[in-house]
């Protein structure tokens, strides 16, 4: 799920819908009710799949591998938590078929909310598939130490590849992958330097 935490701000004279969107038109999470929206781990699926692409409830379940009526009660929580929308509806023999849609592709954690970059870590631990031989996978964690100019700059340069456009791939043959990046402030105590014996 593409969520990122940064500042957000409010449109002056925006809507409340406005007012809850950024300068790029990504959904700004601050509610608890947004968050425990996605928290759930169906949810969270099922918000990836709909990322590809509006979907039925039936579409939904046969992918999730789960009966219409527990996709349906999942739905109905991320409507009332604001994330899914109805996109539209088609006649079909025997009835109408109902396509739902995320209200924004893009998700960002506003910086007063009450959670924040452990809500992502564990969004990301979530999808974490166990790494199988020859498929590319690469976790670590890196101490980096940075004086406040540097750690602006690698920010800035951080912001700037996670904005860069997803490049269009045949859908057939490619597999999702997750990147997570993080640059925080790291509880390891500095050593003064080694006085000479």
């Amino acid at each position: 799920m593409a969520v990122e935490q940064s500042p957000a701000h409010g449109r002056s004279g925006a809507g409340q819908d406005e007012y809850r969107r950024d300068e790029q038109d990504h959904l700004v999470l601050r509610s608890p009710e947004e968050f425990k929206a996605l928290g759930h781990p169906v949810r969270h699926r099922m918000v990836n799949v709909l990322r590809q692409r509006p979907a039925t409830l039936r579409q939904l379940a046969d992918v999730l591998g789960m009966s219409k009526g527990t996709i349906g009660y999942h739905v109905r929580v991320l409507r009332e938590a604001g994330l899914v929308q109805l996109a539209e509806t088609r006649q079909v023999r025997g009835g109408t078929e109902q396509y739902f849609a995320l209200v924004s592709h893009g998700f960002k954690v506003h910086e007063d909310a009450a959670v924040g970059p452990e809500f992502l870590i564990n969004a990301a631990l979530g999808e974490m598939l166990p790494s199988r031989p020859g498929h590319p996978s690469h976790t670590a964690l890196r101490h980096l130490w940075l004086t406040d100019a540097e750690a602006h700059a690698l920010e800035a340069r951080l912001r700037a590849m996670a904005a860069e456009p997803h490049p269009t791939t045949d859908s057939a043959h490619s597999k999702p992958y997750g990147l997570l990046v993080s640059l925080f402030r790291a509880d390891v105590p500095s050593l003064p330097p080694d006085s000479e014996p």
